[in-house]
């Protein structure tokens, strides 16, 4: 099992963010046009869903790199928890419809990886939420979920929600949830419920969302990812 100590948690976060902001400074003279920031999308086994809508992702890194000041690349990257990759990805993207499992060794590496400063998005495609809660629960048994306030700076990090998080489809009643992690005063995990933010990053005839709902769920996204890179 990789090990890390607090310092080296540290210097491993702040190694992520300088390489993509470097990448992000050099890009315009086109020394770097195959470097950037991208999302890793999270595989997962127990028949839920964890790849749908592939084309999410790459229109909101697109979407990242018209509005935004980072450089982005065109595709997301496809990993597993116990992928080599894993800790070279500062940021995970997890979604689906229905059952997740992970493995004892999974859960370890998943709260290493949490813990050594990574940055997991989970958006409930209206099925996994339940599921969702209990992997958590044991990757963080001591660190529960809970609502964030409006006040948030994930919700201004770029684009200002100042009623926090913005419901993009109606498959159930209610309000928009928006839930974290926190660990050692840093947010590790954002969960977003009853609203999936994410079915309004593809294109519009995939969900027939808006425009307007599709802007706003990219806006959404946009924020998600930022606050995540600066914090």
């Amino acid at each position: 099992m990789f090990k890390v100590n607090l310092s080296r948690n540290q210097a491993m976060r702040k190694i992520w963010i300088f390489l993509i902001l470097w990448c992000c400074l050099w890009s315009e003279t086109g020394l770097y046009a195959q470097s950037g920031f991208t999302i890793a999308r999270l595989k997962y086994r127990g028949g839920g869903d964890w790849y749908n809508d592939p084309s999410a992702i790459p229109n909101l890194l697109e979407f990242m790199r018209k509005e935004t000041n980072v450089n982005t690349l065109k595709e997301e990257i496809k990993l597993d928890i116990m992928s080599e990759a894993l800790f070279s990805n500062p940021v995970l993207f997890m979604t689906g419809h229905g059952k997740i499992v992970f493995s004892d060794e999974e859960v370890e590496r998943l709260r290493l990886y949490l813990t050594s400063g990574g940055f997991l998005y989970a958006d409930d495609d209206y099925g996994m939420d339940k599921y969702f809660r209990d992997v958590m629960k044991k990757v963080f048994p001591k660190n529960a979920l809970i609502e964030l306030p409006f006040s948030h700076p994930i919700y201004h990090s770029h684009f200002d929600f100042p009623n926090g998080l913005p419901k993009i489809h109606e498959h159930d009643g209610g309000p928009p949830e928006g839930y974290g992690i926190f660990y050692d005063g840093r947010l590790v995990v954002y969960y977003t419920y009853n609203t999936n933010i994410s079915d309004g990053w593809p294109a519009a005839e995939i969900h027939g969302n808006s425009e307007e709902t599709r802007l706003t769920a990219l806006k959404m996204g946009t924020n998600i990812y930022i606050y995540a890179l600066m914090n």
